[in-house]
């Protein structure tokens, strides 16, 4: 393996808004370079997931390495596709922290959406060349003008700066080679001689063990070293290291400037830091690398195994998944309801679908999950302060003084026919209009300020059907503000069920106690005795749903006689029922602990 001079390398990242054909443009340069045989060939090959191939969505950030051939010299390309949903920002800041360049891809036929102008902002921020590149201009509906246009407004460029391409029929593609090379710097030289590298993505394979992603900034690593953490004491023995293509490609060594992988004679998962510098035990390097900030969760979830056997299995499976997506986090809980699980948190409700998706799918594991929330501070009347991320440990309302709850400041881009779908949508989730910017004669950018708890059940499915699909929305954390908010504790049969439990505002509480209540009897199966269901705050039912017993006729036998022969039976099977109700159990099943996601909707 020879070394690539500094000079030919370029590392590189390709950000856009989800469904502008990121991936598109990757099996394009892919096929370009001859990095893909045809034989290889499957649309959206760094999709490897199955849950991206079916959902047509990327989750996970992909590296790969080509080689290209430009005025007589070969470049070493470092390719990284990243995410383009907003839940997953935080990949793609990850990928960002890898590379010196990126191609903003701008999908002509919708132009730049909010997504668009968070990852420019991402970009501009980590300090990267930024080439912008109009695709999708074989469409029909194309507009390239109104493309152009809201492009240089947003990056402040020249027209000749921008590539025009269609990633499908591969027009233009053979241009955006000579552009990342002459346009995207290389990789800066550290001056020294030990080895320092950014850990920017991990994930366990299960014959080998630990595979991190690293970024090489300075020095050499091959086979046979001790690395050496900076946020993890243990040293462990560097087992092979190697390139990225469709393929892991083993190699002699790594050196500054590569992108490619580490493969570690470690143990427990849970060690490994995505974000951390690793660096060799016998030559050090003295500071650690800037990595990229530590993202919180946004939303908590309890995930709780079926069956109670599969608790341990759920924990591995969780600390394997974590290694390969950081910003889930997750401690141990417990249930009355639904025993033992854990409390997971995760950066958006997405997050959270293809987290239990991939647990369900990866690891054969059957979940129930509980209803999302946000954290709320609670400020308790004797001055102390308190986190509460799971309902159930709400302290009692006359302990409370005041509850904050997260706010976002909420982007959304949409055409102008649909401002007021978008108004009444925002107002209806209790938000607070802050602005109106044209973008173009016909797309605004909606600016509004609301609480986090708003967006996480429906919201989206809600924004796309009010705008028949063409609104976009991006949000950001802003401040923790007071809210009316209460406990609705949901009562089965006379116990209070706390996975049910929810956190809402005060307006809102009688409304969805009482839809939440007919979901819940349309859920819930018929026993030997009514199951009462009431939506309590506090002491007081606000709501009530009944599931009438299944009744034997236990008379059928009784033809003419006297009518206390009758009567007697029925005593008796009335006596029957009472003791029944006092030792039987209500079975609730999965679908009772979804049907509160669907509380937010007409019954």
């Amino acid at each position: 393996m020879s070394k690539t001079k500094l000079e030919n390398i370029r590392n590189f990242c390709i950000i856009a808004h989800i469904d502008h054909g990121k991936s598109t443009l990757a099996d394009r340069l892919l096929e370009l370079t001859k990095t893909l045989d045809k034989t290889e060939y499957t649309s959206q090959v760094l999709d490897n997931m199955d849950i991206e191939q079916e959902r047509g969505i990327t989750i996970k950030s992909h590296p790969i390495q080509m080689y290209y051939e430009y005025k007589n010299k070969a470049y070493k390309l470092n390719l990284i596709d990243t995410p383009g949903h907003v839940d997953f920002t935080y990949e793609v800041s990850r990928s960002m922290a890898a590379c010196e360049g990126a191609l903003l891809l701008i999908d002509c036929t919708q132009g730049v959406e909010a997504q668009t102008v968070s990852n420019t902002y991402l970009a501009v921020d980590s300090d990267l060349e930024i080439i912008p590149v109009i695709n999708k201009i074989d469409m029909k509906n194309a507009d390239i003008q109104s493309a152009e246009n809201q492009i240089i407004e947003l990056l402040g460029c020249n027209k000749e700066e921008i590539l025009y391409i269609s990633s499908k029929e591969g027009i233009g593609i053979d241009k955006i080679f000579p552009s990342v090379i002459d346009r995207i710097p290389y990789p800066k030289k550290i001056d020294t001689k030990s080895f320092s590298a950014l850990i920017f993505d991990s994930y366990f394979d299960q014959y080998r063990g630990v595979i991190i992603y690293v970024r090489v900034f300075s020095g050499m690593v091959k086979k046979g070293m001790v690395s050496k953490f900076f946020n993890y004491f243990g040293n462990h023995e560097i087992l092979e290291v190697g390139i990225l293509q469709i393929d892991r490609i083993k190699k002699d060594y790594l050196s500054e400037g590569d992108v490619g992988y580490l493969i570690i004679n470690i143990k427990d998962v849970s060690n490994i830091k995505v974000g951390d510098t690793i660096t060799t035990k016998d030559n050090p390097c003295k500071e650690s690398l800037p990595g990229y900030k530590i993202v919180k969760p946004m939303v908590f979830s309890g995930l709780y195994p079926v069956d109670s056997k599969d608790y341990e299995d759920l924990k591995v499976s969780l600390d394997r998944l974590k290694l390969n997506d950081s910003s889930l986090t997750y401690e141990p809980n417990t249930s009355l309801a639904l025993g033992f699980g854990f409390r997971c948190g995760f950066l958006g409700p997405l997050h959270m679908e293809i987290v239990q998706e991939r647990l369900e799918r990866e690891f054969n594991i059957d979940l129930i999950t509980t209803c999302p929330n946000v954290s709320y501070n609670v400020l308790l009347k004797d001055g102390s302060e308190t986190i509460v991320d799971n309902p159930s440990e709400m302290p009692v309302s006359n302990e409370i003084d005041k509850i904050f709850e997260p706010y976002i400041k909420a982007e959304i881009i949409v055409p102008k026919n649909y401002i007021g779908n978008i108004m009444s949508l925002c107002t209806k989730h209790r938000g607070k209009y802050l602005s109106t910017t044209y973008l173009s004669i016909d797309r605004v950018q909606l600016v509004f300020e609301m609480p986090l708890a708003e967006i996480i059940y429906d919201f989206f499915e809600n924004l796309k059907s009010s705008s028949k699909g063409y609104a976009s929305l991006d949000y950001e954390l802003i401040d923790n503000k007071p809210g009316q908010l209460i406990k609705l504790d949901i009562k089965v049969a006379g116990e209070i069920v706390d996975a049910l439990s929810i956190i809402i505002h005060k307006d809102d509480s009688y409304s969805k106690g009482r839809i939440l209540c007919k979901r819940l009897k349309s859920e819930i199966d018929r026993h030997q005795f009514e199951v009462p269901i009431q939506a309590t705050i506090g002491q007081k039912v606000i709501a009530r749903e009944t599931v009438k017993a299944l009744r034997k006729n236990v008379t059928a036998k009784c033809y003419g006689g006297d009518i206390s022969r009758k009567r007697k039976l029925l005593e008796k099977q009335k006596a029957g029922k009472k003791r029944m109700k006092q030792v039987g159990n209500v079975q609730l099943p999965q679908e009772a602990f979804l049907a509160i996601l669907k509380a937010d909707t007409n019954s």
